[in-house]
């Protein structure tokens, strides 16, 4: 009964200090997340910068599985290249090592004073990156009461014969003591934890120095395993894999020395706990200088192994969207971003292809336009989801707007969907069936709309893209313009209808076709307004905008429209 008691304690001491690390990862994460994703843009260019960000980052985050997942997602989504991501993750292997040499010096006597600052911040703060910072110090906090506890609770264990006949005899089986530790590390998600307890039994002399770095060796090996099973396509692992296997050769060159590995260490006078703990720093860091130099390598390598498949035939499938990613939010933001950028150029598309729908009377053109419509809605649907699922993770204040700015984009392009593909083509096919032919000025007049519009789209993508002030001051300017635009065509268009008293089958549909292509522009200048209210320019362009907006709603294409209907009627 006794034993039993001590492995509950042993077991529920393990699961608090994977409840730590997992608080300590988190809190970084949900606080710094938008602070993560900028640095990865503009440090990870070169091997040696992106080395020192996986090592920085994976201190921060206490745990390389993390980081793994977050350096697998960016390369999978073409964010960051294949060599680079190899080089985070060589980083972040060191990183971990150093997490590790910290934790194992008895600071017990620490713990309670940040889990005390842990909690006071994190109740009394307002400041979600505070509030955060505050998790950080409980997790950390209740890392190192854990392993306090592990160890006094360990100590009778030494005393237990069957258990030590256990551990003992994976000394003389080092594969299968490998194989052991990668078992445990990949359930735990944390090599942290496992090469911690690895060192605490060899404090206890439950293994000896051989064992001890035996299992080492599993707790490398497993922690490369749960970004590799976790990652949804072969382009997602090669990342992972390419870890997977630089780890496997440090373990092949390693397990055949073990004994001698074992005694260089004793003969510095460590003891088998500090063995271990120096022997994962040591082991990463040669890894680290091994395979730096030959990483463009080892990635063709992986591309060649790994093949991207084929795209798949229904535009309307999501391509970027990862749930694995939802537990990090820098990723699952830029997943949902890569995502809506398909949409836009979806709907890009479709805008383009009106010119060989009206001009030419296409009907190809417009039924494929009409078909685009329904992969826009339902690639809409799935971003919202993704972004809902994501919702239910606690985000920073930044997050949540950047959330918010990827749904108001989803939202737009998805309205100026439908009003290509329903209005429009409705207008292009009462066209072709009146036969109806446009005059020389109004193709020009809608070309030129039609020119601002597609303009317009690209500005919008430079907005959506890098919150691009100076490119969401004339996208809001461009709206009175193109009201402007409108009106001159409208009016124009009228004294045309008046001067040869014809009246055209089905009420005039360039009018509406005028009346949906600024429709189309106000969706667009919309993508301006988040920019515009961080900058505190949103009411002012909202007040010079107004008054155009008002006129062109009840004004040019309204009146104009009606009094040309009663023209036509008369």
């Amino acid at each position: 009964m006794n034993g039993t008691l001590a492995l509950l304690d042993v077991a529920g001491y393990v699961a608090l200090l994977l409840w730590g690390t997992h608080m300590v990862t988190s809190g970084v994460l949900r606080g710094y997340g938008s602070a993560l994703r900028r640095w990865l843009g503009r440090y990870l260019g070169r091997r040696l910068s992106a080395f020192g960000f996986g090592l920085a980052v994976t201190a921060a985050l206490q745990s390389s599985t993390a980081t793994g997942m977050m350096a697998a997602s960016f390369a999978a989504g073409g964010l960051i290249g294949l060599a680079p991501g190899l080089a985070v993750m060589l980083g972040a292997n060191v990183g971990t090592t150093l997490v590790v040499q910290l934790l194992s010096f008895d600071a017990a006597a620490v713990a309670p004073v940040l889990v005390l600052a842990g909690v006071a911040v994190y109740r009394r703060s307002d400041d979600v990156r505070y509030a955060n910072l505050g998790r950080v110090g409980i997790g950390l906090g209740l890392m190192l009461l854990a392993l306090h506890l592990l160890v006094h609770a360990l100590a009778p264990v030494e005393n237990a014969a069957a258990l030590r006949a256990v551990l003992q005899s994976l000394a003389g089986e080092p594969v299968l003591a490998l194989l052991v530790a990668a078992a445990l590390t990949w359930a735990c998600h944390s090599s942290v934890a496992v090469v911690l307890l690895i060192a605490s039994l060899a404090t206890a002399g439950v293994v000896d120095a051989p064992g001890a770095l035996a299992l080492v060796l599993g707790a490398n090996l497993g922690s490369t395993l749960p970004p590799l099973l976790d990652a949804p396509t072969p382009v997602a692992r090669r990342l992972p894999l390419g870890n997977l296997l630089v780890r496997l050769a440090g373990c092949a060159v390693c397990l055949p020395l073990l004994q001698p590995i074992a005694a260089a260490f004793g003969t510095l006078g460590d003891a088998p706990a500090r063995a271990a703990v120096n022997f994962h720093t040591a082991f990463n860091l040669a890894l680290a200088l091994a395979f730096i130099g030959p990483l463009e390598a080892l990635a063709r390598f992986l591309v060649r192994l790994l093949p991207e498949p084929p795209r798949p035939n229904d535009p309307g499938v999501p391509q970027y969207l990862d749930p694995a990613a939802l537990d990090s939010a820098a990723v699952a933001l830029a997943n949902a971003a890569r995502e809506a950028l398909r949409m836009a150029d979806m709907a890009e598309g479709m805008l383009a292809g009106l010119v060989e729908v009206f001009g030419k009377d296409d009907r190809r053109r417009a039924a494929a336009i009409g078909r685009m419509d329904g992969a826009l809605d339902r690639l809409g649907a799935a971003i919202r989801e993704y972004l809902a699922d994501l919702g239910g993770e606690a985000l920073n204040e930044e997050d949540g707007e950047r959330s918010q700015e990827i749904l108001a984009f989803v939202l737009n392009v998805e309205h100026i969907g439908d009003i290509t593909a329903n209005n429009l083509m409705e207008f292009a096919a009462k066209k072709a069936q009146s036969g109806q032919d446009f005059s020389a000025d109004d193709v020009q007049d809608l070309a030129a709309m039609h020119a601002q519009v597609m303009q317009s789209l690209r500005l919008g993508l430079a907005v959506f893209l890098r919150g691009d002030l100076r490119a969401a001051q004339q996208l809001a300017e461009r709206k009175g313009a193109l009201w402007r635009l409108e009106s001159e065509a409208s009016e124009r268009h009228l004294r045309e209808l008046r001067e040869r008293r014809f009246v055209q089958p089905g009420g005039d549909v360039y009018l509406r076709i005028l009346r949906d292509l600024r429709r189309v522009h106000s969706h667009l200048a919309a993508l301006a307004w988040p920019a515009l209210e961080r900058a505190g320019l949103l009411q002012a362009n909202r007040v010079d905008a107004a008054a155009p907006a008002a006129r062109a709603d009840a004004g040019p294409a309204a009146a104009i429209e009606a009094e040309a209907e009663r023209a036509s009627g008369a």
